[in-house]
């Protein structure tokens, strides 16, 4: 009898502790963001509320840089990282290659962080001249989208010109060298071009994007864990808040990181837009608008529907918003 009791009692303690287990797993999970050189993420990194934060769940907070959107989501598509931000374009790339992603929040639109340039001395002086000529550009990332919106306006299509995709650092080498008439970029590399190079502004997003970021996370991450994401989105919303009303402390914190001087670093601190919101309607329109322009131009090879790929936040979150 003891001996039937004793195993019992085995059995009963073995499945507590397979419970415990797997309720400690359930609570949360390591977070791993990417994030690059410029933008809301660096202060939040280097403030560092969000470790204090989450690690009230037992959250770890884990940091990884790339050099662009692209990069950045084909990290989170390969599960090197759970969460990041990039402008407009990346995600619909990395939507239509298959990765398992979730629109999860965006920053306000920042139309003039983003621009096509050409060499201070070019005879370019409008989109039209651009027509046969080579503009170098990261392919895929937000000002892709840009690229192809200023050719339509000026009533150009995205044949009339040779692109050229190599990304930030060697695309300004080869705009320094002259191996091509103009470089479609974004802050702060747009601002460096504009000071240290005497880049000309042809045209920048004023009137034709918005230019939003977009917060993304996998799938299964967001699903798992809906409170660490919506800690971390609080958490760039404070900090966003903070920054646009502190642009001087900003550039005292950023400057630094990229290598930049202060007065090109606020150039492009100025420009950005700050904050976060969850996802809404017309957003997903807009972004639905860029992915049925690339998939037009055979861009990507397939149609999306954005609105599949939205996290839904918890109801009382959404409506304090």
């Amino acid at each position: 009898m003891r001996t039937v009791i004793l195993r019992r009692s085995l059995v009963a303690l073995f499945a507590a502790a397979v419970a415990l287990g797997a309720v400690t797993q359930a609570q949360a999970e390591d977070l791993r963001i990417g994030y690059q050189k410029y933008g809301t993420l660096v202060l939040l990194k280097a403030k560092g509320s969000l470790e204090k934060r989450l690690a009230e769940q037992g959250v770890k907070v884990q940091w990884t840089e790339f050099p662009g959107g692209p990069q950045l989501l084909e990290g989170l598509n390969v599960g090197s990282i759970d969460f990041g931000v990039t402008g407009e374009t990346p995600p619909v790339f990395a939507q239509a290659a298959g990765a398992d992603l979730l629109y999860v929040a965006y920053e306000p639109p920042a139309p003039t962080s983003e621009a096509i340039l050409v060499p201070k001395d070019s005879p370019v002086t409008s989109v039209k001249d651009l027509k046969g000529k080579k503009v170098v550009l990261n392919k895929g990332s937000n000002v892709h989208y840009l690229l192809v919106k200023a050719l339509e306006d000026a009533g150009l299509k995205y044949t009339d010109i040779q692109t050229v995709f190599l990304p930030p650092a060697d695309a300004r080498a080869a705009f320094e060298r002259g191996s091509v008439d103009a470089w479609v970029i974004w802050d702060p590399y747009q601002a460096a071009a504009e000071k240290q190079l005497q880049a000309r502004t042809l045209k920048d997003g004023t009137g034709i994007v918005d230019n939003h970021q977009f917060y993304l996370a996998t799938k299964p991450y967001a699903q798992k864990n809906p409170k660490v994401i919506q800690a971390l989105i609080e958490e760039v919303r404070a900090v966003g808040e903070w920054s646009k009303a502190h642009p001087d402390e900003v550039t005292q914190q950023v400057a630094p990181l990229l290598g930049l001087p202060a007065d090109i670093t606020l150039t492009s601190v100025k420009r950005q837009g700050y904050g976060a919101l969850f996802i809404t309607p017309p957003v997903v329109a807009a972004q639905q608008k860029i992915a049925d322009t690339f998939y037009q131009l055979k861009l990507i090879p397939k149609s999306l529907s954005i609105a599949d790929v939205v996290w839904t936040p918890p109801a009382a979150v959404a409506q304090a918003q």
